[in-house]
């Protein structure tokens, strides 16, 4: 090879190399930027989902909103803040008032042994039924299935009372009723499939919505004021608790609800007598 060809092919791979060079150093500027674009949406994106995060937090939960609202009574209510639920033929001379937390497992208990009695007693017009719902299981054991559960029955009792009577015995059925630890009520999709079950509740979309909507959740919660007020004024805590005439109705052991048919149909007709 000639000296000239020689030179030429050295110039030639020197200019090759330069522009891979140049190449490569534009690549890796690229690079960089976009890291740099990258890592800049990455801090705007954090700084966004931290600022999300703290507006979410700041909010009010949804029984602190409901304490600001203003009380929504069902239909087929009286009283303050319809607080005054009550079932029964208007013959009726006396009124059986029951006082029950949805997530007691002895209230549901209470429920499944005498519902059908209780029924059978309002239907003869033996008596009225009142109902006072309370909630303090939510704080005794966390959650919030006993206001949600209140709530959507507010919601049935809107739509009649039947409908409240059967979705009442549908939630404390064996069926439906859960263990007092397990907080399903808290669930809205649960408490529409167990409203399902009552013929005027199943596919009702006013009742769904005010159930997903929380129309009733501050009269949930002034219900539970009422059990409160009741609790001092006639000296109890507990529920199931049964109110005839301002005095307590008790079973065989003076102290607690009756539990069976016999013991609580003794028990109200010496209510009543009395």
């Amino acid at each position: 090879m000639s000296k000239r060809n020689s030179q030429a092919a050295k110039t030639a791979a020197r200019e090759r190399l330069r522009a891979e060079r140049e190449r490569q150093a534009k690549r890796a500027k690229i690079k960089r930027q976009i890291i740099v674009a990258c890592s800049a949406l990455a801090v705007v994106a954090a700084a966004g989902g931290i600022g999300y995060a703290i507006v979410q937090g700041n909010k009010p939960t949804r029984w602190e909103a409901a304490q600001d609202q203003k009380v929504v009574a069902p239909a087929n209510t009286t009283g303050k803040d319809g607080t005054t639920v009550v079932i029964g033929k208007d013959t009726a001379k006396k009124t059986l008032a029951v006082y029950e937390d949805p997530r007691c497992p002895v209230c549901a208990h209470f429920e499944q042994a005498l519902g059908p009695t209780i029924k059978k007693d309002l239907d003869e017009g033996k008596y009225k039924l009142q109902f006072v719902g309370a909630t303090f299981l939510d704080n005794n054991l966390q959650g919030e299935g006993s206001r949600k559960a209140l709530s959507s029955m507010g919601a049935a009792l809107n739509v009649s009372p039947e409908a409240f009577l059967e979705y009442k015995a549908a939630l404390y059925s064996a069926k439906f009723h859960p263990e007092e630890t397990d907080d399903k009520f808290k669930d809205d999709a649960y408490l529409i499939k167990v409203a399902d079950t009552v013929d005027a509740l199943k596919n009702n979309k006013a009742f769904q919505n005010d159930v997903k909507n929380g129309t009733f959740d501050k009269w949930a919660l002034v219900m539970n004021d009422k059990f409160n007020e009741d609790g001092e004024k006639y000296d109890f805590q507990g529920t199931p608790t049964l109110v005839m005439d301002g005095k307590k109705v008790t079973g065989g052991d003076g102290r607690s609800a009756p539990m069976v048919v016999d013991d609580f149909t003794a028990a109200i007709d010496k209510a009543l007598k009395g």
